[in-house]
């Protein structure tokens, strides 16, 4: 009763400790803005070094608590020591957020197989590790909250040569709902985030001026009810729910940040 009395109270996440992979990606730089204003104490990792420290200064600059870790998660031993550093840093682990993955495009003809397994390995073998080491850790404490990033190939496909891409982040809808139907009854939540075309620097250019990219986005978003692309800024509101206790009654669903494009 007390949280529907001060609703405000079930966002709050302050003092929760978050690791965030793929911190200096477009969703990553999102989450750790997000959760540090929120009052998370942070652990964010990236490949980039240059921009893991612009992230993480402007996250202490919010007031944040920040351990910046440069790697990625490429392996067992990497994802089982993120968690660990995690916890000796700061004594639990209550959010993991999985940001980082890739993408490489090619006709199915003309994709190596080594490109397609290097690109399921990076969203799906690695985001399957880290979510397993921050169960182990979560249980200790009958809490927790993973979120994964998915997208809206998950569940469409692409023409333009997205067969590794769509495949991965099905995969990933996969692993979202079965874990959540796995760990919901010990207190931790799984869930996604899907988005569709949202600014970043990789898709800066549709945003311009040009008449190149003013036909690509006026053709993709006779698709999208609300008539635009997406902002970071709406990808704020998601990840805050399914990061804090407002969204205890929900697991293993697919949150779709995508002004409408999937409903239609």
């Amino acid at each position: 009763m007390n949280a529907i009395h001060k609703p405000h109270s079930m966002f709050d996440v302050t003092d929760d400790v978050a690791l965030i992979t793929g911190a200096s990606g477009a969703f990553g730089m999102v989450a750790a803005r997000v959760l540090a204003g929120a009052g998370c104490k942070l652990v964010l990792v990236a490949g980039n070094q240059a921009a893991l420290d612009e992230i993480a200064a402007e996250c202490r600059e919010l007031g944040a608590d920040v351990t910046a870790i440069n790697t990625r998660p490429h392996d067992e031993d990497t994802c089982e020591s993120l968690v660990a550093q995690a916890v000796d840093a700061y004594g639990k682990l209550d959010i993991l957020v999985v940001a980082s993955g890739m993408n490489k495009v090619a006709p199915i003809n003309e994709m190596e197989h080594e490109t397609f397994k290097s690109v399921m390995d990076a969203n799906v073998t690695q985001t399957w590790l880290l979510a397993r080491a921050a169960a182990g850790q979560m249980k200790q404490h009958s809490y927790g909250k993973i979120v994964l990033v998915s997208s809206a190939r998950g569940l469409l496909g692409h023409p333009a040569g997205y067969t590794a891409y769509c495949a991965s982040k099905a995969a990933t809808d996969g692993i979202t709902k079965a874990l959540g139907c796995e760990l919901g009854p010990t207190g931790i939540t799984v869930n996604a985030i899907a988005p569709t075309v949202f600014r970043s620097p990789l898709t800066a250019w549709m945003f311009e001026d040009s008449e190149e990219a003013k036909k690509v986005r006026d053709g993709f978003l006779t698709r999208v009810p609300k008539g635009r692309l997406g902002e970071p800024e709406d990808l704020a509101g998601p990840l805050l729910f399914l990061s804090s206790r407002a969204s205890d009654f929900y697991t293993g669903h697919i949150m779709y940040a995508d002004g409408g494009y999937t409903a239609g």
